[in-house]
């Protein structure tokens, strides 16, 4: 299945995630503040916000429906940028903290701005590199467009642990950079579709990347 018109996009919140109205009135506001945001940053194409619904929205939301079991614990979003996926995931699940990542002082000033004005009570910015940052055992790992899959998983698994999570989006060249890893990387993921676009996937793993197993277990 591909979620290929807004209309169908924003269906799926309930349907699918269960997402009820106070939620869905939330992701409509998000929408708003992104869109008077990007008039004063390129926080996203302004081509994309045609069908922010599909292109950030939902391909954001889509996460946690392929984890299926990241309610609680830390979700760790890395180079979080424009809050995708990290505060939608905010919103669609409120019973876990979420930690937005992010370096650039404009990106950090918007969303914890957004959070701010969104009520936003389970999620917090860290503003810096990650390579500042504590490290702290994250249940789930997501990263959109941080970098390369080898340098994302060497820069973030001190973070994992052996029931960590990994959902990483890609697109084209997401399945290449994954067979281009060792085998005991590869090992820890599979590939799922993604609902948004049918070039892209999510590679989805879990564990300690082997060559890291020392740090945290």
């Amino acid at each position: 299945m591909t979620l290929a018109s807004e209309g169908e996009a924003r269906d799926w919140f309930g349907s699918v995630l269960g997402c009820d109205a106070a939620t869905l009135a939330r992701l409509d506001r998000l929408v708003e503040l992104l869109r008077a945001e990007n008039m004063l940053q390129n926080l996203v194409s302004d081509t994309s916000l045609a069908q922010v619904w599909v292109r950030h929205l939902a391909d954001s939301a889509q996460l946690i429906h392929v984890s299926r079991e990241t309610s609680r614990g830390t979700w760790l979003d890395l180079g979080s940028g424009a809050g995708f996926p990290g505060l939608v995931v905010a919103l669609c699940r409120p019973a876990g903290e979420v930690i937005l990542v992010e370096s650039r002082n404009r990106r950090i000033a918007w969303l914890e701005s957004a959070i701010d004005r969104l009520s936003i009570t389970n999620a917090r910015v860290f503003g810096g590199k990650l390579e500042a940052m504590e490290t702290i055992p994250a249940a789930t790992i997501s990263a959109r467009a941080f970098a390369p899959l080898a340098r994302l998983i060497a820069l973030s698994a001190r973070f994992s642990t052996s029931q960590t999570q990994w959902l990483l989006p890609k697109g084209r060249k997401g399945r290449q950079e994954l067979l281009e890893m060792p085998n005991t990387v590869k090992s820890m993921f599979h590939v799922e579709q993604s609902l948004t676009d049918p070039d892209s996937v999510i590679l989805v793993g879990r564990g300690v990347p082997p060559d890291f197993k020392g740090k945290r277990t």
